[in-house]
């Protein structure tokens, strides 16, 4: 039983670039697709799929001229998802693979991912809206979500697998927030009047209300309009938005007794799912270098905010190499220079299995050209090389010549004959397996060290080393201001 869903990628007020990796990096996220493991693609490699869906896109727009600004549809994202213990991942990731090949009629290249990290099994495809050849573009059509879900459900059949025999129309759907019903989360405007009707009780005056809204770290700004912003909101909420209960003149009369408390629903938050797995190392961020970001022109309130933010990073990084078991810059310097140098090899590795790969694939594709062109090349010969010949079957003599020069820079002759198609896909096959098997690690060590570095970079920038020094580690005073290295113990407890 299997549900679809074609959702289009608006590129909207962001760049290229960062449109399509947040799109493309939650599908092929190492911690849901087992290290990478179930990861597949088309006409793209995975870890490259983000530049080359930007490539195609200067080339569609040179060739076309078009450009459609933040409204350009930069790629479509399909999801199936399937009935759980019904299937593997195998098969969904197959599934999901020729569901995307009928559906762009093998024009568009696609990454193929499966998930397996929610009860559900379910595969995300991102598809370029770009075609291969860079001259047009997918066009989504009126009813396609009825046309997916057939080829779906033809494809579940083909694999023994139930599909839903009579699917809901849209007219009988609910909304999802209706669906939710009492389990559907409060808006942070309904969040703020729990919290105001929970400590008007508790006040008797509007001194008391304001310390006491302070007390349940709700912000407050004061000004012509009183306003509120919960921790986790991202603006403030003037009061006069929240209704005619909630004025400060309805409040000093709600407090005085005066005027009866509306009767609302509490808010109770809701306990995280327990299969929900969340990672118990504080993983810090770069600490910013606040004088350079002043020299750029930033004002006195970012540099009194990135004072703040630096604070909690450097307690971030403290909290994540005691987690790790590292004490001493030391120790994280060379932790991080051998994770680094691990994924490196890794990396190195992977290159040199997908050069194979490339050089099989195109091996593959000469001898197929050589098979297809070699009679009418053989006629051009038999003719005399004639010219009129030549004119009519150009495009198969020039193959033909191309191909047969792959073969002699390859080193293929009499006393070395060429090898059979059945053979390079067996190679081909055995390369991919063993790529499968490295990228299980690949994954994981790039976030290490990602996280290695940033950890390290902050530890110089707490503890004033100068990385560029040459022997034994250069400090200096954490802001700078000497302009002479102070020598210190070249072991940095932390």
């Amino acid at each position: 039983m299997a549900t679809t869903r074609l959702m289009p990628v608006h590129l909207s007020n962001r760049t290229l670039g960062k449109a399509l990796a947040k799109s493309l990096n939650y599908a092929m996220n190492g911690a849901k697709t087992n290290n990478g493991e179930w990861v597949t693609a088309y006409e793209c490699d995975p870890l490259t799929a983000v530049r080359e869906f930007q490539f195609s896109k200067g080339e569609y727009a040179r060739i076309t001229g078009r450009n459609q600004g933040k409204n350009d549809v930069i790629a479509y994202h399909l999801r199936i998802s399937f009935k759980h213990g019904e299937v593997d991942p195998e098969t969904a990731s197959r599934i999901a693979y020729d569901l995307a090949m009928k559906l762009t009629k093998g024009n568009h290249a696609f990454v193929c991912c499966y998930h397996g990290d929610k009860k559900h099994p379910h595969v995300h495809v991102i598809f370029n809206s770009t075609t291969l050849d860079c001259s047009r573009k997918y066009r989504n059509f009126y009813n396609s979500s009825f046309h997916i879900r057939k080829i779906a459900d033809h494809l579940c059949l083909e694999n023994g697998l139930s599909i839903i025999e009579k699917p809901k129309l849209a007219s009988e759907s609910k909304d999802y927030g209706k669906w939710l019903g009492d389990n559907k989360l409060p808006t942070v405007r309904e969040q703020l009047k729990n919290i105001i009707d929970e400590v008007i009780p508790t006040c008797k005056n509007y001194d008391d209300f304001i310390n006491a809204m302070l007390a349940q770290n709700v912000q407050i700004k004061l000004g012509k309009q009183l306003a509120f912003r919960l921790p986790t909101a991202k603006r403030f909420a003037r009061h006069d938005t929240l209704g005619d209960d909630y004025s400060i003149t309805a409040i000093l009369e709600r407090m005085a007794g005066k005027r009866a408390s509306p009767v609302r629903k509490k808010y109770v938050p809701l306990a995280a799912p327990s299969s929900q797995k969340i990672s118990t190392i504080t993983k810090p961020n770069l600490l910013i270098d606040i004088q350079a970001k002043i020299q750029e022109g930033k004002g006195a309130g970012y540099e009194h905010w990135a004072r703040i933010f630096n604070i909690k990073e450097m307690s971030r990084t403290l909290i994540y190499l005691k987690e790790i078991g590292v004490d001493s810059y030391e120790e994280l310097a060379e932790k991080s220079a051998t994770v680094s140098a691990d994924f490196n090899k890794l990396s190195h590795q992977i290159r040199a299995i997908e050069q194979q790969q490339k050089e099989i694939s195109e091996l593959q594709k000469s001898i197929g050209t050589y098979g297809k062109t070699r009679e009418n090349y053989r006629a051009w010969i038999a003719s005399g090389r004639d010219n009129n010949f030549y004119e009519t079957f150009r495009a198969d003599i020039t193959l033909h010549e191309a191909a047969k020069r792959t073969f002699d820079s390859l080193g293929y002759g009499k006393n070395k004959p060429l090898p059979k198609i059945s053979v390079l896909k067996q190679e081909w096959a055995a390369l991919d397996a063993q790529k499968k098997k490295l990228y299980k690690n690949y994954y994981a060590l790039r976030d290490q060290s990602r996280e290695l570095a940033v950890a390290k970079g902050n530890c110089e920038r707490i503890l004033g080393i100068d990385k560029n020094a040459t022997g034994n580690a250069a400090l200096r005073t954490a802001d700078h201001a000497s302009d002479h290295p102070q020598r210190r113990s070249t072991t940095h407890e932390l």
